[in-house]
């Protein structure tokens, strides 16, 4: 398997500037150009565009690696999926998360029929490697005949009311595309929401669940995965 890029490899700033520049593309809601203006503040002279060739290189790696990091999911997934419109075309964002509002995996398609389902499904099963206990999902008829076909002993709950975590979950998403004015292309807006979902979500738990000295533990333990992950900073 061809390993990940290295951020230390062939470029003329280091890894910690590299990895700070996708670290704040994608935890806030900032256009290129507000990194740009960021690290110009700090004395670091890029262009916006060197920032995007950055995330477009980077951004699915850090993901990948902070997802083999986290814990387990949870055996209970929400489902959902939201229309997205590129270049006037409308498609469909599919979304899974567990109980705990943890992102399981994204996939963007131009249909939400039973094919469609049963695509996203298979996708789940091979990247988490077991069946959960249940799932969640509105009343589209497409889940129904994935869960029979693909997971037939899962017990399947359906209702617009008991799957609001999923529907919450679509929140940064739709802030990001306010500020990208639109997504470009279905590539593009999978390779980065993909991204996007895991990087965001490894630095933002559900605060209002924890007290702060827990929250505060668990940011601090976030940051340090990041920078082992990312090659700012070697481990020891």
């Amino acid at each position: 398997m061809k390993p990940p890029p290295d951020p230390h490899y062939r470029h003329r700033f280091p890894a910690e500037i590299i990895s700070y520049a996708v670290w704040l593309y994608h935890v806030f809601s900032l256009s290129l150009r507000d990194v740009d203006l960021l690290l110009a503040e700090r004395g670091i002279v890029v262009s916006y565009e060197t920032v995007r060739r950055w995330c477009k290189k980077f951004g699915q790696s850090f993901a990948d690696r902070l997802r083999r990091r986290r814990p387990r999911p949870g055996d209970k997934w929400h489902m959902d999926e939201v229309f997205i419109r590129i270049r006037g075309v409308q498609h469909y964002l599919w979304r899974a998360v567990d109980q705990d509002g943890v992102v399981l995996d994204i996939m963007v398609q131009a249909r939400r029929d039973a094919n469609a389902a049963k695509r996203f499904f298979k996708r789940l099963l091979k990247g988490l490697l077991y069946v959960p206990r249940v799932i969640v999902t509105d009343k589209l008829r497409s889940y129904g005949v994935a869960q029979r076909t693909l997971l037939p002993d899962v017990e399947h709950r359906q209702s617009r009311y008991l799957n609001n975590r999923a529907e919450n979950s679509h929140r940064p998403t739709r802030r990001r595309e306010r500020q990208m004015q639109r997504f470009k292309s279905p590539e593009q807006a999978h390779d980065f929401l993909s991204a996007h979902a895991f990087i965001h979500g490894h630095f933002h738990p559900r605060r209002h669940l924890m007290p702060a000295a827990a929250y505060r533990a668990i940011r601090s333990t976030a940051f340090n995965v990041w920078q082992q992950e990312t090659g700012a900073r070697r481990p020891a």
